[in-house]
């Protein structure tokens, strides 16, 4: 069906047609109206962005979260189907003649609950802080829980309705959408992109901090009080490492951050980052190793898959997926003006949150609380009645009288994904851009500023081999010794081989998360045989944060939990006779007795209680920070001499 102009079919005629369609509106003044055929395939590859006849397609792609298997990770599988509706049409409708154009009458619910009891959440969030967090697997995880209820009403006029009640009340959304499919519905208005890639330009906006406007609304005074609160601060920060680590993997020069900025919302306002640097990948390539935001699964990413698996008891469907618009662009060859084309496509994917999905008569409104070391349990119970009750009400499924009353009941829990009613600007205020401004003070300018000089860097001609333990840290590990001039490879804990050990020039042995003393973690086994045959070999070796924990072990010096985990730390420590800022991430630590600055051949740099920062001897150095965190300011002098340290060559 193409749709142009007054010939265009009506909204309710279009969803009385049951053909598959999407409305999406991206600014206030416009809805797009995309029409086409659904294919469902299996891979993030496989999404066809040419047609048989080598025509490039639009396409929108609904990105179950069980596409984290292409990475490796985790997941309960439901099989939902990465479901791509091939666009035939589009046109665009002034958001007024659609809003004239939509059904008002409520959905009603039937035996509305949540899947999961309170209490029970309660208890799941006790044994995540204990058993997950206390034990050094991750610094937050997100754990959800679904609103479930019956629904009689025909599954498109439905999505109609609450596509209209989201238009008329929910501003300042990301994306605002209904994709209707066969046999599926998905409703939302998301407030936040996970990435964007435009004319070779990837971006990312990691959003955390969270400021709950009091009485009367926020003012410069109240805002201020929050932008200086560290723990806020740092959780921001702790988001931006984890999405950085993503940059690092698709985007040549690594990803530049730009603000912070802020995101001010009708309830809240949240503080964020925006990434972004260049990439000449496939951009479902793009999508594939971006999966998925840190601020819907946790961080680690790959462990916090593992964690979502043990304690979540049912799949996420597309809850923390992506919707995903491949939009087509050709770009002329250079020096050929008027030749052919090269058919490429641009990349918008907002994250599928906030969201509610009908499906065989059920709606399921998926929520989740983002658990850290200092959660309450009751109050992100709260938190996930919170948020249901703000999709809920935005849909107009509740009503909002309702849905206020309930939020008071729970002393003010609030949805903190609710878009803004209208922008406050709060950020005009020169004593706001202060504050914020002020924070980049405390980040490592080598991720603030524009990259390469052009000139060789100081390692040029030398090579390394990154074994990654489960944390993508080692993406920006990697790009920082690429920086240095060194030719980098990055191979898995799991796949690299004893050849590939012994020939590296210098082998970096990686973090990842865990208990450095756990015998039974297959992980932990192998990367102890990888630094003890590093070792024994005498050949150069630098091991960082995990790694770190295991090379202090071959010297016999004890490993032992922290008092309180150091999850996105910055601390200024001496690293043999250098004071340095660094960014730690560690449950555990190496421990020697007080004054301690030799064990064997290792020279040992600690602090006054005996936790090791450092180490070097001759062929090898560690460092328990993460030198490639943007917490850590001296990041690269630091690398630079460590690995310096390690190359040097052994005395025989």
């Amino acid at each position: 069906m193409h749709m142009s102009g007054p010939d265009s079919p009506s909204l309710p005629d279009l969803a009385a047609s049951g053909l598959p369609f999407a409305l999406i509106a991206r600014d206030d003044r416009t809805v797009e109206v995309l029409t086409g055929d659904v294919v469902d395939v299996d891979l993030l590859a496989d999404i066809p962005l040419t047609g048989a006849s080598g025509a490039p397609n639009e396409v929108l792609a609904l990105v179950p979260f069980r596409q984290v298997r292409e990475r490796g990770f985790e997941c309960h599988d439901d099989g939902a189907p990465l479901r791509c509706l091939i666009v035939q049409s589009r046109t665009s409708l002034p958001r007024d003649e659609a809003l004239a154009q939509l059904p008002t009458a409520a959905v009603p619910l039937e035996d509305p609950g949540f899947d999961i009891a309170d209490e029970d959440y309660a208890e799941i969030v006790r044994r995540v802080i204990a058993d997950e967090i206390g034990r050094g697997e991750g610094a937050n995880f997100v754990i959800r829980r679904d609103f479930t209820a019956g629904v009689s009403t025909d599954a498109a006029t439905a999505a109609l309705t609450w596509f209209r009640a989201l238009l008329e009340h929910e501003r300042g959304a990301y994306w605002t959408f209904a994709v209707v499919t066969p046999g599926h519905v998905a409703v939302g208005a998301s407030p936040e992109a996970h990435v964007s890639a435009r004319d070779g330009v990837v971006t990312m906006n990691p959003i955390s901090g969270t400021f709950r406007h009091p009485a009367g609304g926020a003012t410069p005074e109240t805002l201020s009080e929050f932008l200086r609160s560290t723990k806020e601060t740092e959780e921001l920060f702790m988001v931006v490492d984890e999405e950085l680590k993503m940059m690092s993997a698709v985007c040549s020069d690594g990803g530049r951050i730009t603000g912070p900025h802020l995101k001010e919302m009708s309830r809240l306002t949240h503080t964020e980052y925006v990434l972004r640097g260049r990439s000449k990948l496939d951009p479902r390539d793009i999508l594939r190793e971006t999966m998925f935001a840190p601020t819907v699964t946790g961080s680690p990413m790959q462990n916090a898959c593992t964690v979502i698996t043990r304690h979540e008891t049912t799949p996420r469907g597309y809850y923390s997926g992506v919707a995903a618009l491949f939009t087509p662009r050709v770009l002329r060859q250079a020096q050929q003006p008027g030749g052919a084309g090269e058919a490429t496509h641009d990349l918008d994917a907002p994250i599928l949150i906030r969201t509610a999905y009908l499906q065989d008569g059920r709606l399921r409104v998926p929520v989740g609380a983002t658990l850290v070391r200092h959660s309450d349990p009751y109050g992100e119970v709260g938190e996930t009645h919170g948020k249901a009750a703000g999709v809920l009400g935005a849909i107009g499924a509740v009503p909002r009288d309702a849905e206020a009353e309930s939020a008071a009941a729970r002393s003010e829990v609030i949805d903190e994904d609710a878009p803004a009613a209208a922008p406050r600007r709060l950020a005009d205020d020169a004593a706001i851009a202060e504050l914020l401004a002020s924070r980049n003070g405390r980040l490592a300018e080598f991720w603030l500023n524009p990259q390469g000089s052009g000139e060789p860097g100081p390692c040029a001609g030398r090579s390394a081999l990154v074994v990654d333990a489960e944390d993508r840290f080692t993406t920006m590990l990697a790009h920082q010794l690429r920086h240095l001039g060194l030719e980098v490879e990055i191979s898995p804990w799991s796949e690299v081989s004893d050849a590939q050990i012994d020939a590296a020039e210098l082998l970096v042995t990686g973090p990842g998360p865990g208990d450095p003393r756990d015998a039974s973690s297959p992980r932990i086994h192998r990367m102890r045989e990888v630094v003890a045959r590093r070792r024994a070999a005498g050949r150069p070796l630098l091991a960082v944060c995990l790694s770190h924990q295991i090379l202090a072990d071959t010297f016999g010096i004890d490993l032992a939990p922290l008092d309180a985990p150091h999850q996105g730390l910055q601390k200024s420590v001496d690293v043999f006779g250098m004071p340095a800022s660094i960014g730690f991430y560690n449950t555990f630590t190496a421990r020697v007795p007080a004054g301690t600055t030799r064990v064997g051949e290792a020279e040992v740099a600690a602090d006054a209680a005996g936790d090791v920062y450092a180490l070097r001897g001759p062929g090898f150095a560690s460092v328990q920070g993460h030198l490639e965190s943007i917490l850590s300011r001296d990041g690269m002098t630091t690398l630079q001499r460590l690995v310096e340290q390690a190359l040097s060559p052994v005395p025989a």
